[in-house]
Order: C-alpha cells, then sequence, then structure tokens
C-alpha cells in the first residue's frame, strides 16, 4: 500500500482503470439489465447536442436546462458508431484533470510529501461514487476541473486566468459564483504584496486599506470574470434568445424538482408538483436566504484569510446543505475540496468523530432505496424525517469544519498538514 501511493503513474493509472471498468460495466449494464446504468441527464444533454446538429435549439429538448456550449462539448456523440460514450468519457476525463489539480495545489507548499499528498487526492481520484457520477454521464467532472483549476490560478498568481476561469465556471453551472466573496476577501496584501511598495506591512490609515482594498489582483480578477461571462452568455442569448435565459438561470429559482431530492423540502417540493397541490405554500422559496448568507458572506469573510481552499470547502457544503434541491451529484461539488480540509481536521485526527459522521451522513439512503427501488411510499414520516436528519448531520458536520478553520492561521500551514499518515 505504502508503494502504491510512492508513484504518480501507478495512482493515476489505478484512477483511470476504475473509469474504463465503469464504462465498460455500464454498457454490459444498459444492454442487459432493465436498470439501466446511464443517468437520464445524459440523454438530456445527448439529445440536445442531436438537435444541435440539426440546426435546432438544444432547449427543443425538455428538462435541458443547461448551457448551449455542454451540448456543443459532446457534439461527437450524434456521429453514427460508438461516439454515444463519447460524454462519458470526457466527463471520466475531467476527474482526472481535477485530481491532478489537486495533487499540484497539495504540492504547491512544498511540504507535503508526495505519497500523502497522493493519499489525499485519491479522495477524490478513487473514489467510486465520483467515478460512478461521471462515466453514468453526469457533466460535474468537467465542472470539477474547471474549479480546481480556478483555485489552483488563484493560489498560483494567475490572476487574469483565474477570472477567465470564474466566469466561465460561473456561466457552466451558477453556483460558482459564491467563490467570489471568498476569493477577493483572501486577495490582500498578505497573499498579494504590491511589488512596488516596499513598506507595505507598515499599519495603514483608513483611508489607505480602502484605496488598498482594490489592489491590482483584485481588479483583474473582477475585470477578467465579469468580460468572461458578459461575453459568454451574450454569444448564447444571441444564438439561442429568450430561452437560453430562462432554461438556464432562471429556471432555477422555481424549479420544484423533487425526485432524487435529500433535502428536508423534497415533500413540499413534491405536493407544490401536483396540480391539486397547494401553491400558494412556498416555504421552500426562502431556501435561498440562509443558504446565501452562510456561503456568500458569512463563512467566506470570517474564514477565507485563513485558509481559502478549506473555505470553499465549507462554502460549498453551505450551499448544498441549505438547497431546496440535493441530489448525488451536487456532493461532488465539495467532494474535491476534501483533501485540502482533511489532512489537519478533527474528522481525520479523531477517527470516531469521523466514522460517526460518516454513518449518520449515510442513513438517508435507507428512506431513498425504499422509495425509488421498492416503491413503497415512504414520504410521510420515513422520507421527510430522514431528510430532516440528514439536515441536521450536514449542520453538525459544517459546524466541525467552520470549527476547525478557525483554528487554523495560514493556508500553507493547512496544506502542508502533517506527517501521520491517513
Amino acid at each position: 500500500m505504502v508503494q502504491f501511493f510512492s508513484s504518480v503513474g501507478t495512482v493515476f493509472s489505478a484512477a483511470i482503470a476504475l473509469r474504463v471498468v465503469l464504462l465498460i460495466y455500464g454498457s454490459f449494464q444498459d444492454a442487459f439489465s432493465p436498470m439501466k446504468y446511464t443517468d437520464i441527464d445524459y440523454f438530456v444533454f445527448t439529445d440536445a447536442a442531436r438537435f444541435i446538429s440539426r440546426g435546432r435549439s438544444p432547449y427543443a429538448r425538455d428538462t435541458y436546462r443547461y448551457t448551449p456550449l455542454l451540448a456543443w462539448f459532446i457534439y461527437p456523440t450524434t456521429w453514427q458508431g460508438s461516439w454515444f460514450l463519447f460524454g462519458k468519457i470526457l466527463f471520466a476525463l475531467g476527474d482526472i484533470a481535477a485530481g491532478w489539480l489537486i495533487l499540484l495545489i497539495l504540492r504547491s507548499s512544498g511540504k507535503m510529501p508526495l505519497d500523502r499528498a497522493l493519499k489525499f487526492a485519491s479522495i477524490w481520484l478513487l473514489n467510486p461514487m465520483v467515478a460512478q457520477i461521471s462515466t453514468r454521464g453526469s457533466s460535474e467532472g468537467l465542472l470539477g476541473v474547471i474549479v480546481s483549476a480556478l483555485l489552483w490560478s488563484v493560489l498560483a498568481g494567475r490572476m487574469g486566468l483565474a477570472g477567465c476561469l470564474l466566469g466561465f465556471a460561473v456561466h457552466f453551472k451558477i453556483y460558482p459564483f459564491i467563490y467570489a466573496t471568498s476569493i477577493i476577501w483572501w486577495l490582500d496584501d498578505e497573499h498579494c504584496p504590491p511589488k512596488s511598495d516596499k513598506n507595505f506591512r507598515r499599519p495603514k490609515t483608513i483611508y489607505e486599506q480602502v484605496v488598498s482594498f482594490t489592489n491590482p489582483s483584485r481588479v483583474t480578477i473582477a475585470v477578467f470574470s465579469l468580460l468572461t461571462f458578459t461575453i459568454l452568455n451574450g454569444a448564447m442569448y444571441y444564438a439561442y434568445g429568450w430561452p437560453f435565459l430562462q432554461h438556464s438561470y432562471f429556471h432555477h429559482l422555481t424549479r420544484i424538482d423533487h425526485r432524487h431530492n435529500f433535502s428536508p423540502y423534497n415533500t413540499l417540493l413534491y405536493l407544490n408538483s401536483s396540480p391539486t397541490g397547494n401553491a400558494s405554500i412556498k416555504l421552500e422559496s426562502w431556501a435561498f436566504v440562509p443558504q446565501l448568507f452562510l456561503s456568500t458572506v458569512a463563512i467566506p469573510l470570517a474564514l477565507a484569510k485563513k485558509d481559502l481552499p478549506s473555505t470553499m470547502l465549507a462554502q460549498t457544503f453551505a450551499f448544498v446543505t441549505f438547497n431546496k434541491v440535493c441530489t448525488s451529484q451536487y456532493f461532488l461539488w465539495y467532494i474535491m475540496f476534501l483533501p485540502f480540509y482533511l489532512p489537519t481536521s478533527t474528522l481525520l485526527q479523531k477517527p470516531a468523530t469521523g466514522i460517526v459522521a460518516g454513518v449518520l451522513w449515510v442513513f438517508w439512503l435507507h428512506q431513498g432505496y425504499r422509495l425509488e427501488f421498492l416503491g413503497i411510499s415512504s414520504f410521510v414520516p420515513g422520507l421527510w424525517a430522514s431528510s430532516v436528519f440528514f439536515f441536521l448531520v450536514n449542520i453538525w458536520i459544517l459546524g466541525i469544519i467552520i470549527t476547525d478553520l478557525g483554528r487554523t492561521s495560514k493556508s500553507q500551514t493547512k496544506l502542508a498538514g502533517n506527517k501521520k499518515n491517513i
């Protein structure tokens, strides 16, 4: 096991092999089993690409709620032969590229040994959930490489690239906008000292602090992200008109998806989705208030200057926990940040706490299995109670993460970790 994690090639070969096996297995399951391996979303993506190949809008495909770029990325799936798997392969390669960037970030401090960095990077690379979701046809693998590249570019001081990636990430899927606050707050003089001011560490007046807040790094990332987002959205609107805005953005304000939903709002969404439901009850519409306050204001302002990667984990965890729709794909949004947080976390240093958190976290699956696979109507009290319990467990875990980050003085300290093996 020690030798396995001493080689980059071995770990990445295993990660690639895992995805190849799942792709082959998935093809057989789709061909011979009544329970299909391929996610329904993948058929939505490929149908949208097929509409594009015929000169039509991707939104001619019902339930396509994404940027048209996604359909263009998997355009080869419209070709004859075995090209149908192209999108899955692309998403899986995105997983691998994200894993490589995670490894680069872990090693960037120069203090974490290679074998230890590979172990933590394997939380993403060798994670069966990550590999399965991408090989089933979910596009989260592409999002993972975009967000990990964003983090790498910020830590590497490449602000123009970081701005372009941030704008592209928000265009591709809305939620990465939450990272703007933490990145901007992190980019102070300590992390991006002005080259022309040799005395930047002297105490500054209030006026100087206000002026220095708009330092070149902050201005660069703001300008490049805004330009990228505006250009991409302008091009898509020019090509596809109002349906682009409606399905890619505004739909998410009123969506009432209740299938495969871990959120405590799932029962309300289920009732409101019925033609006879009480449409005046819209409690779930206010879910964004605590969600956005925690993920875009409270957490980044309190923690970003201490540890940017782990703060992004806490932001994402809070965003997913308080979202009115929470599916298994969303878990990948914060799993990719776990390698940066876990090295000195309470969940790892106190194994009992980590085990309890893991066991409680998967408790919801029992009620979900009864509903989705056995066809048992377990909405109330079973599924609703389990979702509330899952929500409370996530709040507890979020509290642990925030408490751990409160003890961290610098990002480099966190990334370096200690010498104890996992």
